[in-house]
C-alpha cells in the first residue's frame, strides 16, 4: 500500500536522500504545515490547521482538473491562487479569451484596405467602406488590454522563476509591448501609415494559446531540417532538367520550331517556372505540346521529368513529412500522457497526506473529488465504504479519461397493454430503420427520374403537381416513422440518437415548407426545388447505417473537432501570407480601364482592344484575385494551394511586378501544398487507421454506441508512451510551489 506524500526536490538527488531532506513551507497555505516522509513506511505525518484539509480536497481537484486537460500542475496551490487558476480556467473566461483572439484576428477584414465589398473583381468593384479613423484601433486596444490582463495572471499563477524559462511568455510580452507600440504610432499618424507591424504579429496570439498548437509548431520546426535533403534532391532534379531543356530546346533559325523555346525555355527564370509547375502537373500537357507536335520523341523528356519528379520524389517527401513529423509529435504527446499521470499521482498525494494518521487517502475526500472531476463515473463507489485506497486502484478510477465514451440511450417506456408492446417491439426494431432508408433511397430516385426528364422543359411546361404529390407522400412516411420511433423509445431515448434528431427536424422543416400557406411567400417552382433539397439531404441519414461509411463520417468530424491545432496552424500561415501579399502586391494589378500605360514592357501581347494570350490573367478574367484586401488574398493563396492554373497568378504577378515576384509564390507553395497538404493528408490516414482497428469488430450498433471522440494524445497512446514510476517522482520533485520537508 502506497500513501507517500507529494514529493518535491531536486531530481538530480538520489532516493535515498529523501529522508534526510529539509526545505520550506508550502507557500500561501492557509495554516503552516510540517510533512516528513519516511522511506520505509512510505507514509506522511502532517501537523496542520482543520483549514488545510479542505485545501488540499482543493488541490487535488485542480491536480485531476489539469489532468483531464493535460496542463501543467507546475503553478501556485494556495487557496486564493486555486481559485484564481479555476476562475482563469473557468468555460466563460477561456471562451471570453477565445472570442477576444477571434475579433482581434478578424479585424484584417475591416481595416484599411477594407473587405468590406460585394465583390472583389477590378472591373466592377464598388469603393470599399472604410471605418474611420479610432474605430478598428479602439477594438484592438480592447483586445490587447485583455491580452495583457491575460498575461499578468498567468505570469502570477506559475510564479517569476517559471516565467522566466518560459519561451511563449516572453514572447508574448514582446508581441503586446510591440503592438502596444506600433498602435499608437498608428493613432499618432492619424490611420494613413502603410505597414502595420502588429497585423503580422496577431497570430501569435492564436498559437500562444493552445499548447497542442505549440506542439504542432515546435514538431514542424523540428521536422525541417530531416526533409532538406529530400528537398536539396529535388531542387537538384528541377535545375538539372532545367538545363536539359534549355539545350534541347534551343533557339534555332527555322521560327516554326521555336515555339517551345518561346513559350517555355526562353531563358532560364522562365525554364524553371516553366517545370516547376510541372511538378505540380497544373500546365501538363500544355507545356510539352509544341515540341510534341514537332517530334514525338520529345516526349520522353517531359515524361521522365514527371516520373522522377512528382510520382517519386514529391511522393518520398510526403513519406519523410509524415515519418518525421509522426516522431516528433509523438515525443510532444508523451509529454502531454505524462502531465496526466503527473495530474492524478499528485491528486493521490495530496489526498494520502490529508488521511496520513490513518496511513490512507480519504474515502470521503475521493469521493468528493471523484463528483467534481468525473461525475459520471462509477468506480469510485466501490471504495466509498473502505477505510484505504493505495496507488494502483486510485490510478485505476481515473483510468476512465482514456477509454472511449460509452453513451447509453434511456431506458424505453414501459406500456401495461399487450398490443402496445408487441407495437412498441416492432416499431424499435433495427429493420424500420432499414425501411426508412429504403423509402428515402426510393424518393430520391423519382426525384432523379422527374428532373432528367423535365431538364429541357421551361418552367410553365413543367407538371410540379405531380412531383408535389409524389412528395408528400413520401412526407407523410417520415411524419409516420417520426411518430411510431417516439412511441417506441420515448421523447428522451428518441432524442439520444443523433440521427432521429436530423430525420426529425429535417421531417418538420418539409412539413412547414410544404404548407399552404407558404405558397404566398415563394412560387411553387422555389418550393419544389426547396422541398427536393431538404429531401436529398436527408438522404445522409444512411450514413450510420453503413458501417464504413458511419467509420468515414466520425473520422472527418473527429478531425474538425480534435484536430483543430493544425488547421490552427494553417490559418496563422494564411494569415501571415496574406499580410505579406498585401504589402508586396497591393494595387500591383490594374483593371483594364487604367491599363493604357503599362510599366512592364514584357506585356508586348497586349493589344489596342485589349485582347490577351490564351491563357493568362487577362484573358481568363481572373480579375477578382488579387491582393487589394485581405478577404482577396485568402482566396488567391487558397487557389495557389489547389495549385490548378496556379503559373498564371506567376506571370501575371511576375509581369506587373517582377520576376522576384515568383519566390513569394513558390515559398506559399511550398509550405501550403508540398508540406501542408500532405501532412494533413497522413493525419487523415493515422486518425482512420486508429479507428478502424479499433472498430474492426464492432458492429453498426456497437459504432453507434461508442463515440470516438479521437484526440491526437489517444491516437498515439498505442506506441508505450506511459512514463515510469522514476519519470513521474522526478516532475513531482520538480513541483516549484510546494516546498515540503522530508
Amino acid at each position: 500500500m502506497e500513501t507517500d506524500s507529494l514529493l518535491t526536490g531536486s531530481v538530480n538527488r538520489a532516493p535515498g536522500d529523501y529522508g534526510s531532506r529539509s526545505g520550506p513551507e508550502i507557500e500561501g497555505a492557509p495554516g503552516s504545515r510540517r510533512m516528513s516522509y519516511s522511506v520505509a513506511s512510505q507514509s506522511c505525518s502532517v501537523e496542520s490547521d482543520t483549514d488545510d484539509m479542505d485545501l488540499y480536497v482543493q488541490q487535488a481537484v485542480v491536480f485531476i482538473e489539469d489532468a483531464i486537460q493535460y496542463r501543467s500542475i507546475n503553478h501556485r496551490v494556495d487557496a486564493r491562487s486555486l481559485r484564481l487558476y479555476r476562475w482563469y480556467y473557468s468555460r466563460i473566461c477561456q471562451w471570453g479569451l477565445g472570442l477576444t483572439i477571434a475579433v482581434v484576428l478578424l479585424l484584417a477584414f475591416v481595416e484599411r484596405p477594407s473587405s468590406l465589398s460585394i465583390s472583389s473583381d477590378l472591373r466592377r468593384r464598388s469603393p470599399h467602406w472604410e471605418p474611420q479613423c479610432g474605430v478598428t484601433e479602439s477594438i484592438e486596444m480592447v483586445c490587447l488590454i485583455i491580452f495583457t490582463l491575460d498575461l499578468a495572471v498567468k505570469s502570477y499563477l506559475i510564479g517569476w522563476e517559471e516565467f522566466r524559462k518560459n519561451k511563449w511568455l516572453i514572447g508574448y510580452t514582446i508581441v503586446i509591448s510591440v503592438s502596444v507600440i506600433d498602435w499608437m504610432l498608428s493613432v499618432s499618424m492619424v490611420c494613413d501609415e502603410k505597414l502595420r507591424v502588429r497585423r503580422l504579429l496577431r497570430p501569435f496570439f492564436l498559437l500562444q494559446n493552445s499548447s497542442l498548437m505549440k506542439k504542432t509548431l515546435k514538431c514542424i520546426k523540428r521536422t525541417l531540417p530531416e526533409i532538406a535533403s529530400v528537398i536539396l534532391l529535388l531542387a537538384l532534379h528541377l535545375c538539372l532538367f532545367t538545363m536539359i531543356g534549355m539545350l534541347l530546346f534551343a533557339k534555332t533559325e527555322d521560327p516554326k520550331k521555336n515555339m517551345e523555346w518561346e513559350l517555355h525555355f526562353r531563358n532560364l527564370p522562365n525554364s524553371l517556372t516553366s517545370l516547376l509547375v510541372l511538378l505540380t502537373t497544373a500546365n501538363n500537357p500544355d507545356v510539352m505540346i509544341p515540341a510534341y507536335s514537332l517530334n514525338r520523341g520529345y516526349s520522353i523528356f517531359f515524361v521522365a521529368f514527371s516520373v522522377i519528379g512528382t510520382y517519386c520524389l514529391m511522393n518520398l517527401l510526403t513519406a519523410i513529412i509524415y515519418n518525421q513529423f509522426r516522431g516528433y509529435l509523438l515525443m510532444s504527446v508523451k509529454t502531454s500522457i505524462i502531465r496526466r499521470r503527473l495530474g492524478i499521482r499528485a491528486a493521490f498525494q495530496v489526498l494520502s497526506c490529508q488521511g496520513a494518521r490513518r496511513n490512507n487517502a480519504s474515502p470521503g475526500s475521493l469521493m468528493s473529488l471523484v463528483s467534481s472531476a468525473l461525475p459520471t463515473c462509477q468506480e469510485a463507489q466501490q471504495y466509498a465504504d473502505v477505510g484505504y485506497m493505495d496507488r494502483e486502484q486510485f490510478q485505476k478510477i481515473f483510468d476512465e479519461l482514456d477509454k472511449d465514451c460509452i453513451k447509453e440511450h434511456p431506458p424505453l417506456p414501459q406500456y401495461t397493454s399487450p398490443v402496445l408492446q408487441r407495437l412498441q417491439v416492432i416499431f424499435s426494431h433495427y429493420y424500420l430503420t432499414i425501411l426508412g432508408n429504403a423509402v428515402a433511397l426510393v424518393n430520391v430516385m423519382c426525384i432523379c427520374t422527374i428532373l432528367v426528364l423535365n431538364s429541357e422543359k421551361s418552367t410553365a411546361e413543367r407538371d410540379d403537381f405531380v412531383l408535389e404529390i409524389i412528395n408528400f407522400c413520401f412526407i407523410l412516411y417520415y411524419l409516420f416513422e417520426m411518430c411510431v420511433k417516439i412511441f417506441a423509445f420515448g421523447w428522451r431515448g428518441y432524442l439520444s440518437y443523433k440521427n432521429n434528431i436530423f430525420d426529425g427536424f429535417l421531417t418538420i422543416l418539409l412539413l412547414v415548407t410544404l404548407d399552404p400557406s407558404s405558397h404566398g411567400v415563394m412560387s411553387l417552382w422555389e418550393m419544389i426545388r426547396l422541398v427536393n433539397m431538404l429531401i436529398v439531404f436527408r438522404f445522409l441519414r444512411i450514413i450510420p447505417d453503413i458501417k464504413l461509411m458511419a467509420l468515414v463520417a466520425s473520422t472527418l468530424l473527429d478531425l474538425v473537432k480534435n484536430l483543430r491545432a493544425f488547421a490552427g496552424i494553417l490559418v496563422v500561415v494564411y494569415y501571415v501570407f496574406a499580410v505579406f501579399g498585401i504589402w508586396l502586391f497591393e494595387g500591383a494589378i490594374k483593371p483594364p480601364s487604367a491599363m493604357s500605360v503599362l510599366s512592364n514592357t514584357t506585356m508586348e501581347n497586349i493589344t489596342s482592344n485589349f485582347s490577351m494570350e490564351c491563357g493568362t490573367y487577362e484573358q481568363l478574367e481572373y480579375w477578382p484575385n488579387n491582393f487589394d484586401d485581405f478577404a482577396a488574398a485568402i482566396i488567391l493563396l487558397y487557389d495557389v494551394m489547389v495549385v490548378n492554373n496556379w503559373q498564371v497568378f506567376l506571370d501575371a504577378y511576375s509581369r506587373y511586378t517582377t520576376e522576384w515576384s515568383k519566390i513569394y509564390f513558390v515559398c506559399w507553395w511550398l509550405i501550403s501544398s508540398v508540406m501542408w497538404v500532405n501532412l494533413f493528408v497522413a493525419l487523415i490516414l493515422e486518425n482512420f487507421i486508429y479507428k478502424w482497428d479499433r472498430s474492426h469488430s464492432c458492429s453498426v450498433t456497437d459504432v453507434e454506441r461508442i463515440r470516438y471522440e479521437t484526440s491526437v494524445q489517444l491516437m498515439f497512446k498505442y506506441v508505450d508512451t506511459e512514463p515510469t514510476e522514476e519519470e513521474l517522482l522526478c516532475q513531482l520533485h520538480q513541483h516549484p510551489h510546494l516546498h515540503l520537508h522530508w
